[in-house]
């Protein structure tokens, strides 16, 4: 019977072997219940090409490969790109490059991955220290039409918080701006290896029809991220800093029909957008 890499013998096994241990600067932990790799895997839509940051020693990696006609893997550990090409030797649809996602050329890529196969979705476990950054550049690319990530469970609530929840942020916005953002299950931290203190969430972004382009998409961030800059302030005091102009803010507010007093934390996606147009005039 095939010991999935996901199991916590075959990660103990790989890990002694190589002499390897998780790598904090990395944000490395291992996944090692296989049950919950191969759900992620399922729930991805990743039956044609699917791109991977991170993969580690290669346990989703393996899942992916399993259901998918071809998984493009970002890793930015050297010393991992021989214990991949070890632990992926049975799945020719695997290739692993060996850079920094935030670097590479991720239009070129899709672009390479949608003439080839189709339609490219996105799935991984992300490191808590690039989880906003390298969400944040997925979010610039309308070819994706889904992303599926494992994220420390305080992220994906922010992320997935309403209006007036305490979670709600620019995150918030911004995620809920160009998808539609679900939860999917938790992941208990005792399903790591090394075992992290806090527990992780499987949340989806499935991407809305509305098509916008990277200069329009950068620019509402900038404005929402401006928007929310001190949370205790209203959201007509953060606008007009922005702007430095008090009649402005005051008119554009007045304009979208808000109250002054409103703060940002009360906001939905349309008004901050309405915001948005309005200054676009």
């Amino acid at each position: 019977m095939t010991r999935f890499i996901s199991t916590p013998s075959r990660t103990k096994e790989i890990l002694q072997t190589y002499g390897l241990k998780a790598r904090k600067g990395f944000g490395q932990n291992f996944l090692v219940d296989p049950i919950i790799v191969e759900r992620c895997a399922l729930a991805a839509h990743c039956e044609n090409a699917v791109i991977e940051i991170g993969p580690g020693i290669g346990g989703l990696t393996e899942q992916l490969a399993r259901h998918s006609k071809h998984v493009t893997a970002y890793e930015v550990d050297a010393d991992l790109i021989p214990v991949l090409h070890d632990t992926l030797a049975a799945y020719d649809n695997v290739e692993i490059i060996l850079q920094d996602f935030l670097t590479c050329d991720l239009e070129g890529k899709i672009q390479e991955l949608r003439e080839k196969y189709g339609s490219v979705s996105v799935c991984a476990n992300l490191p808590y220290y690039i989880t906003t950054p390298v969400l944040f550049r997925l979010f610039e690319h309308g070819e994706i039409p889904y992303i599926t990530v494992m994220v420390q469970k305080e992220v994906g609530d922010r992320f997935a918080a309403k209006p007036k929840d305490s979670e709600y942020s620019a995150l918030s916005v911004e995620a809920a701006y160009l998808y539609d953002v679900k939860k999917l299950f938790t992941v208990p931290g005792r399903s790591f290896n090394p075992s992290p203190n806090v527990d992780s969430v499987i949340i989806q972004f499935t991407r809305k029809e509305v098509e916008k382009d990277i200069a329009e998409i950068r620019a509402f961030f900038e404005l929402v991220r401006a928007c929310f800059k001190q949370r205790r302030k209203t959201l007509y005091n953060n606008l007009r800093e922005y702007l430095q102009d008090v009649d402005k803010a005051r008119a554009v507010l007045e304009a979208c029909g808000l109250p002054l007093t409103m703060r940002a934390q009360e906001a939905d996606v349309d008004q901050l957008v309405s915001v948005f147009e309005e200054l676009q005039k």
